[in-house]
């Protein structure tokens, strides 16, 4: 089975993030880490499992204006360093083009966020997971957060908390259908 973790990342966090969840996802699954501008249809296509995570800006989703603002912060002195794929598509945008699925397969979202109650941070996570159901995933697990301080860390423990997450959605996500993948569009037997 193959699972494809999709992210979005501005500083590395979320990227990190990525990769230690399909760190824990490869006990059951082949898994892919790829930016959202280069997570093509073919790769969602081929996916048993799909994942998708962002940073959280101004309480959701990233939007162009916030991409920017983290680029203009990156770029002054001190400044956190900016992710190599940062340029590329934002997760809205690549969530905007994502066709739908006719099968039901299985998808779950993350977010980076600052610590503190998801009230006063917002959550990326939950308007990932809203987006994946109306383009037809079901869900395999509940948005997760994993928490950065304010400045831009990640804190003690979230990558494995990751990898854990990643080992848990791998146990509790059964297969697709057989057919799924015919009827998303890929040749590959399940």
């Amino acid at each position: 089975m193959r699972a494809l973790v999709v992210y979005e990342s501005m500083y590395g966090n979320t990227r990190a993030i990525a990769t230690a969840v399909a760190d824990g996802l490869r006990g059951s699954y082949e898994a892919d880490v790829v930016a959202a501008g280069r997570a093509t249809r073919a790769l969602v296509e081929g996916a048993d499992l799909l994942v998708v995570g962002g940073p959280t800006h101004i309480h959701g989703m990233s939007r162009p204006s916030s991409r920017k603002a983290a680029a203009q912060a990156s770029a002054k002195p001190g400044g956190p360093a900016l992710d190599p794929d940062a340029g590329g598509m934002g997760l809205r945008t690549w969530l905007d083009e994502l066709p739908a699925v006719r099968d039901g397969s299985g998808a779950a979202a993350f977010d980076t966020r600052l610590t503190g109650p998801a009230a006063f941070t917002g959550r990326a996570g939950a308007g990932i997971s809203r987006r994946l159901r109306r383009l037809g995933y079901r869900q395999t697990a509940s948005p997760e957060s994993f928490l950065v301080d304010k400045q831009n860390h990640l804190l003690p423990g979230e990558l494995q908390r990751a990898a854990q997450w990643g080992s848990r959605l791998a146990a509790s996500t059964p297969p697709a259908s057989a057919g799924a993948a015919g009827e998303r569009g890929g040749a590959r037997q399940r």
